[in-house]
């Protein structure tokens, strides 16, 4: 591997990456950039486990959430592994599925039968938060070797950096459109009951809780209610 080249393709896709406009966005690229940069990647996806549960945030292929659909099921995969961090292990490689895998002994024969060869994966993390696994597959046993280890770990670590700013971004603007939503119905309510501004927002607050609804949907559907009357 021409390591400078790959420093390059690096900056490349950090500028990609924050580019995006929504973490989504960034894990699709995430995955993109894993076929394209990895030696011996030919299909990749992030996976989350969320209350036990196997989550495909973003995959290049349906063999990927079929083999995250299995994981998921059978509760157990390198990948389910990674995404939970069993044993605290950041990442892994997988020579050849084809031989015996006693961590993974039913696993391992669904994934053969996938046409999966050979597998990497990768924590995407950083000192605040774990964002799920960045996993790397090939159809052939021995793709993937220790440069190809190297490549994915410096392509995670960029990765994650990325989705914590992306996530950061998406909250902000999230926090900025409920606000916003949330004055245009206090402003509502304020014309057409007289309420101050206290009191309209002490309404709002009484209905979030009393239907156990958010507050930023309580607002909505009073801009809903009032854009439709005639």
């Amino acid at each position: 591997m021409d390591w400078r080249e790959f420093a390059e393709e690096m900056a490349r896709l950090a500028r990609r990456l924050l580019a995006q406009e929504s973490p989504q966005t960034t894990l699709d690229e995430i995955v993109s950039a894993a076929v394209e940069l990895i030696d011996g990647c030919e299909a990749a996806g992030v996976l989350a486990v969320s209350k036990g549960r196997a989550v495909s945030l973003a995959v290049s292929e349906d063999m990927v959430r079929e083999s995250d659909r299995l994981q998921g099921e059978l509760g157990e995969g390198p990948c389910f592994d990674a995404a939970r961090r069993v044993d605290g292990e950041r990442v892994f490689r997988i020579a050849d599925l084809s031989e015996p895998q006693p961590s993974w002994p039913r696993y391992a024969p669904a994934a053969r039968d996938l046409g999966i060869g050979s597998m990497m994966g990768f924590l995407l993390y950083t000192d605040d938060e774990d964002f799920g696994a960045l996993d790397c597959y090939s159809g052939h046993p021995g793709a993937f070797t220790p440069e190809s280890e190297t490549a994915g770990w410096l392509l995670a670590s960029h990765a994650a950096v990325a989705l914590a700013g992306a996530r950061t971004v998406d909250q902000l603007e999230h926090a900025l459109e409920t606000r916003h939503a949330i004055g245009e119905a206090m402003g509502m309510l304020r014309e057409r009951h007289g309420l101050s501004e206290d009191d309209a927002f002490a309404v709002l607050r009484r209905i979030s809780q009393h239907h156990n609804v958010k507050l930023r949907d309580v607002a909505q559907n009073i801009r809903d209610t009032a854009q439709h009357k005639p």
